[in-house]
């Protein structure tokens, strides 16, 4: 009996025990600082959709069949030029998929097309400083991955220095190197412009149609035409924007699979939305060219330069805001290059490449699937037609002629 009486005060101690340590243990919980929860990471997820069936225009220009024919014949006409001897189609000719197929544009003092285009001899006037990006869908710049978009707002040029088609298309006149050219200051240069457009009666009616006033002859109202006109060159059917509204068929299986790789090894990263292009500024220290006496620092002097739209690029070689590369394959050799923290820009170096594009993972295995899906963007369904004549009765599209 008294062993018993013993196991049983023993197994009342031990329970007594394990209840007290319990006890301390809950207390003690209760005291120490809850850890928060781990926050995650949320990343915007980038994507790519067809171009919209339609364009928008700003308020202050809406589109229309005469102002279209206006800036159509503007845009060929060299009269706009200091010399008489550039026309934007120059360098942004139809048969070139409104580009050019040189690294940088020779503008006023030259003469010839595309590769055969030469500097007359004497020359003091330098190369354009950047390579011509094509007009076609410039329409739709700025566009966001939604497809939003404010035709007022959208940006120009590779260093984003101007807003909107309406200014950009004021620019090129201005400046000394692309049409400018000797004998005129950029202050001057656009009432010259306007002083000889006024003196061309088909001018005056043309002007007059497009812009029914008073005064229609003006400077505001020649950069709206020529916008309007630029905004008509679209091309919003290619087989991926078929494909992206439905039509599974339209795209091969192994352009899915460079679809696929583009988005994976992270190409998507800054070619993203309808326009393949997050019209942002990234460093990625792409060579200088040889060509320009300086360098150029691009972007508020950062060696950055705004995403370049990816369709079309059959049409708009060579690439790159200085035409470093002639084919898609030097491109993605470059990016290979970023991938593995290599610059081939001694004044970038690879720590100031954007973050974006170091967390890009391309081999070359995976280039020619991804630039088979690139071709699947090419659309060559716009609008080639040159004017038999212009205006001015100068030469149609300035001295391309050999």
């Amino acid at each position: 009996m008294n062993a018993h009486f013993f196991t049983y005060r023993q197994t009342a101690r031990n329970i007594a025990a394990y209840l007290i340590l319990a006890f301390l243990l809950v207390h003690c919980a209760d005291h120490k600082p809850a850890k928060k929860p781990a926050l995650k990471k949320t990343k915007v997820l980038a994507t790519v959709a067809a171009l919209p069936k339609q364009i928008k225009a700003p308020e202050d220009n809406p589109s229309s069949a005469d102002k279209i024919a206006l800036g159509r014949l503007l845009f060929f006409d060299p009269i706009l030029s200091g010399n008489k001897d550039v026309a934007c189609a120059s360098c942004h000719h139809p048969s070139n998929g409104y580009a050019e197929f040189l690294d940088l544009s020779m503008g006023p003092n030259a003469k010839g097309f595309g590769s055969k285009r030469k500097f007359n001899t004497p020359n003091d006037i330098p190369f354009v400083k950047r390579n011509a990006q094509t007009i076609i869908n410039t329409a739709f710049n700025g566009m966001d991955a939604r497809g939003r978009y404010n035709p007022q707002l959208a940006t120009m040029f590779w260093d984003d220095r101007a807003k909107s088609l309406e200014k950009q298309a004021l620019e090129p006149i201005k400046a000394f190197e692309e049409m400018r050219g000797h004998g005129f200051a950029e202050e001057e240069i656009l009432s010259v412009i306007m002083d000889r457009l006024k003196k061309i009666s088909e001018y005056q009616q043309l002007f007059t149609a497009a812009f029914p006033s008073a005064d229609p002859v003006t400077i505001e109202n020649m950069g709206k035409a020529i916008a309007a006109f630029e905004r008509s060159i679209i091309t919003n059917n290619s087989r991926f924007d078929r494909y992206m509204r439905g039509e599974s068929d339209a795209i091969l299986i192994s352009e899915k699979e460079g679809l696929a790789l583009f988005k994976k090894v992270g190409c998507i990263n800054c070619h993203n939305g309808p326009m393949f292009s997050d019209y942002k500024m990234h460093v990625i220290g792409v060579p200088e060219n040889s060509k320009l006496p300086e360098i150029d620092k691009g972007f508020q002097d950062t060696f950055a330069f705004r995403t370049p739209s990816l369709r079309n690029l059959r049409f708009t070689a060579p690439y790159m805001h200085n035409g470093s590369f002639n084919t898609l394959e030097r491109v993605l050799e470059f990016y290979e290059d970023i991938a593995n923290n290599k610059s081939r820009n001694p004044n970038v170096p690879s720590e100031q490449f954007d973050p974006l594009i170091r967390e890009l993972e391309l081999s070359v295995k995976e280039m020619s699937l991804i630039i088979s899906f690139l071709n699947t963007l090419n659309d060559d369904n716009f609008n080639k037609d040159i004017p038999q004549k212009v205006p001015s009765g100068l030469p149609v599209g300035g001295n391309i002629q050999l």
